[in-house]
């Protein structure tokens, strides 16, 4: 579904990505794992449109989407939940998940997707007319996902979900994860929980100053020793 091919990005001088090749396949969840500034953002960046690699390929079912601009990739089938969140504070929760939807004209569709959101995250439903920026951090989380949702996208990015949450949420939202893959969408997983991360994912790849220096099925790279030193804690 989706390939990088030897990217290159740069932040003015700063060489964030070096020659960076990765695949995603459908019904996959893929994780990207790596310490802070190894360029995890930067390539969910430049496969969204944000960011314009300088040298390699992005490609999405088979097309070249290289420089292709952000809003048009949603319609194609691509949708972030942002690190950070994102969410819209002074609109309610229902508001921010009509705005995922903002590209699409099937109101049927919409609702469908709607209560399917809702019953992800059974939370949202209670807090549906509150204001964004009144929920709790994990709230957030669940609303920023729910959102990159309501394009139905094909392939969903994950950009550190379970960032600063208590452990318990994390569990759920690495739980809906493994839901969302079940309903058939293809995810890629920006995660600095690299331990929860690998277990709910299919294949991996470690990420080291802007270059793969590791790749394969999740138990292998949870297992690979250097991983387990510098990720796991062991």
């Amino acid at each position: 579904m989706l390939t990088l091919e030897n990217i290159d990005v740069y932040y003015g001088a700063i060489h964030a990505l070096r020659g960076v090749s990765l695949t995603v396949n459908q019904g996959e969840v893929v994780t990207l794992i790596g310490a802070n500034g190894a360029g995890k953002s930067t390539t969910l960046r430049a496969v969204t449109g944000l960011l314009t690699p300088r040298k390699g390929r992005v490609l999405f079912e088979g097309d070249d989407i290289t420089g292709i601009a952000a809003h048009k990739l949603v319609a194609r089938g691509i949708s972030m939940s942002p690190e950070g969140r994102g969410v819209f504070a002074n609109l309610t929760v229902l508001e921010n998940l009509e705005m995922g939807a903002y590209l699409r004209k099937n109101k049927a569709d919409i609702a469908s997707d709607m209560e399917r959101g809702l019953t992800l995250f059974p939370r949202l439903k209670e807090r549906i007319k509150q204001k964004a920026g009144t929920l709790s951090g994990g709230e957030q989380q669940m609303l920023a996902m729910a959102r990159a949702l309501m394009s139905r996208p094909k392939l969903l990015l994950l950009d550190e979900p379970s960032l600063g949450l208590a452990p318990l949420v994390c569990q759920t939202i690495f739980a809906t994860i493994d839901d969302i893959k079940a309903t058939g969408t293809t995810v890629l997983l920006v995660e600095q929980n690299a331990n929860a991360a690998l277990k709910h994912s299919d294949r991996g790849y470690v990420l080291e100053t802007g270059a793969v220096i590791l790749e394969g099925a999740a138990a292998d790279v949870a297992a690979d020793p250097r991983v387990r030193e510098a990720y796991l804690g062991e």
